[in-house]
């Protein structure tokens, strides 16, 4: 009974824990959105909290009027997209071969520092935009993935979890005839999930998020990524793109109702696909692998 009510206050502390964690986390963006939804007035007093003063959709009226906006969502969505898999897969097909043994890959220590080193030493900005220029992809969607295609942390966080896998289930698929591009699909993919979610996660994120590369690769605003387009707009205040109208509405809306609403629809995406990625989080590595 003593060991129970020890478990029981542990529980509790525990939950109490995790629900301050949880508020810590959701409160900001909730306060975001009250002030997106308020007034401009009131939201320039600094008094809203979290519930709207005054509501008002103005912000949002005025973002979603702008054609500029939904063209700079399209170019993030399809960053994304092209960019979540292209990463997934060059990692994927870079950490089998890595994760074998030195006997199985001979130049596999050779290769593994090879890419390691990558994360130490960049070549820097000035080369890389020259070699994105020569390559013809500036103002193009493959000069905001093609320079980041192989994400090495990636890498060594699905090299590690292959080699922890049992090394029966490959070599069971070799003696069925199975060669290595069928093991990796078949065998170390499907109970590799928890880890490709996390790296697809870190991917989506990393490209949604993404502003300064849109600015030095696309010389069209037009072509500007979402983060990108609320930079220029919110941060730099640069108006040149904003017709006379837009100009006038613009001088009557709170910058801080403004920035509210182009912040929280920027990170509304990301928060819509999390939840679909979280369940994978907590999957055993061989779930559903072995059977009988």
């Amino acid at each position: 009974m003593r060991i129970k009510k020890k478990l029981d206050w542990f529980i509790v502390i525990n939950n109490i824990f995790l629900i301050l964690v949880a508020a810590v986390c959701v409160l900001p963006m909730i306060h975001i959105l009250a002030i997106s939804l308020s007034s401009s007035a009131i939201a320039a007093t600094g008094t809203v909290t979290f519930w709207p003063k005054e509501f008002s959709l103005t912000s949002y009226e005025f973002v979603a009027q702008r054609k500029a906006f939904w063209d700079s969502m399209i170019v993030s969505l399809q960053r994304i997209a092209l960019g979540g898999a292209i990463n997934v897969l060059l990692a994927t097909t870079i950490a089998y071969p890595l994760s074998k043994e030195k006997n199985e890959f001979s130049f596999r220590t050779f290769y593994a520092w090879t890419f390691f080193i990558t994360m130490i030493f960049g070549a820097g900005l000035i080369p890389t935009y020259m070699l994105v220029k020569e390559l013809g992809l500036i103002d193009t969607i493959w000069a905001l993935i093609l320079p980041g295609a192989v994400p090495v942390f990636s890498v060594i966080i699905l090299l590690n979890f292959f080699r922890i896998t049992p090394k029966e289930l490959s070599e069971s698929a070799f003696m069925d005839g199975a060669g290595h591009w069928r093991t990796l699909w078949s065998i170390y993919i499907p109970i590799s999930m928890p880890a490709i979610a996390t790296i697809l996660l870190f991917s989506l994120v990393g490209h949604w998020n993404s502003w300064f590369d849109g600015l030095i690769y696309m010389n069209n605003p037009g072509n500007y990524p979402l983060q990108s387009y609320i930079q220029t707009v919110v941060v730099q205040k640069n108006f040149a793109t904003l017709t006379p109208e837009e100009a006038k509405v613009m001088a009557q809306i709170s910058d801080k109702t403004l920035k509210s609403a182009q912040i929280f629809l920027g990170a509304l995406p990301i928060i819509c696909v999390y939840p679909f990625l979280q369940k994978y989080f907590v999957k055993g590595m061989v779930l559903g692998s072995v059977k009988g």
